[in-house]
């Protein structure tokens, strides 16, 4: 006897030596990078349908995906201490600097 799927399974696998999540559920399943949101999706009605074209398209845009450099578009830099100057806090530090 088998058991429906009415929740969500999930599953973490390895492929090329990268993490992987593949979520399972009545919808169809996803394959998604580890710590991240999005990913592939198919669609259990397209897939059971034989659609030979999204397949193709699915394992096309997968091979693309993990060429492609990771680009956020914003750059790690440390602080910049050029512009931090420390003043002393003394009473003649004070009185230098008012006048």
């Amino acid at each position: 006897m088998v058991t429906k799927l009415t929740g969500q399974l999930r599953r973490e696998i390895t492929i090329q030596g990268r993490a992987y999540i593949v979520s399972l559920d009545d919808e169809g399943l996803r394959l998604t990078v580890k710590g991240r949101r999005r990913g592939q999706a198919l669609r259990w009605d397209d897939f059971a349908n034989g659609n030979a074209a999204l397949a193709t398209a699915l394992n096309a845009s997968l091979a693309q995906a993990n060429d492609r450099p990771r680009n956020t578009g914003r750059t790690r830099r440390g602080p910049d201490t050029s512009r931090i100057v420390k003043t002393p806090r003394t009473k003649t530090a004070a009185k230098k600097s008012r006048a």
